[in-house]
């Protein structure tokens, strides 16, 4: 993992907070179908702003950062299925949905600034 890129390990230590729970939720509740949604959509964030560390064109960052401001998007959806369904506390939730909007953020602005630049 690169270091020197705050996204990254923002989304790095995200992706560690969300296996945590996904391990808490299917060792208390053994919920396997939400929590793996949660936990595939919570790890694919940093990954696809991996590989846009990596990409080969202007079009190829834009599009892994695109995928990635997705699936912080989708990662609130679960996180708030999981608290209304009663699977997580409301605490839990609320701050890890603080934290994919605080990375949707972020990415937003980097889709918005890459967009103006081509």
């Amino acid at each position: 993992m690169q270091a020197e890129n705050p996204l990254l390990k923002k989304s790095y230590d995200f992706a560690l907070k969300i296996i945590k729970l996904y391990k808490s939720i299917i060792h208390a509740n053994k919920e396997y179908i939400l929590s793996k949604q949660l936990l595939r959509s919570g790890t694919s964030i940093g990954a696809n702003i991996s590989e846009a560390n990596g990409a080969i064109s202007n079009a190829d960052f834009s599009a892994k950062i695109s995928i990635a401001y997705k699936e912080s998007l989708e990662v609130k959806y679960w996180l708030s299925l999981l608290k209304d369904s009663e699977y997580i506390s409301n605490e839990i939730a609320n701050k890890l949905i603080v934290n994919a909007d605080e990375l949707s953020k972020i990415m937003f602005s980097i889709l918005k600034t890459t967009k103006r630049t081509k």
